[in-house]
């Protein structure tokens, strides 16, 4: 099995009315439940838009924000355990029904120690 990532920037969702939230929010949680009745889901969030990064280096030195050659990483992940390809964009596919914004597909590196 080979774990993907699975993101979508904060404002994706921007386009719904608000009074539609609850109904996106069932549609979400429902196929994360399918997800783990697959036995393929391992993790699911958002990230705190009201809370700023910090990068820390190796020698414990905290500084404000991010990579400067990278965008911020905001809005919500889904993390999934699937066989091919195939079967992530197929989940993706599945949460960007549901959430009704376009999902973001990456496949984590091969880790032998895991």
């Amino acid at each position: 099995m080979t774990r993907y990532l699975m993101t979508f920037p904060g404002d994706a969702m921007d386009h719904i009315p608000d009074e539609e939230g609850p109904e996106v929010a069932r549609a979400a949680h429902a196929v994360i439940d399918e997800a783990k009745a697959a036995g393929v889901y391992l993790f699911t969030g958002g990230l705190d838009e009201d809370v700023e990064p910090v990068m820390v280096a190796g020698d414990g030195t905290v500084t404000a924000g991010t990579y400067p050659q990278t965008k911020e990483l905001w809005g919500g992940v889904t993390v999934l355990d699937v066989p091919t390809r195939e079967a992530a964009l197929e989940w993706a596919a599945k949460i960007a029904t549901a959430c009704r914004c376009a999902q973001e597909v990456r496949e984590f590196m091969f880790d032998p120690l895991l």
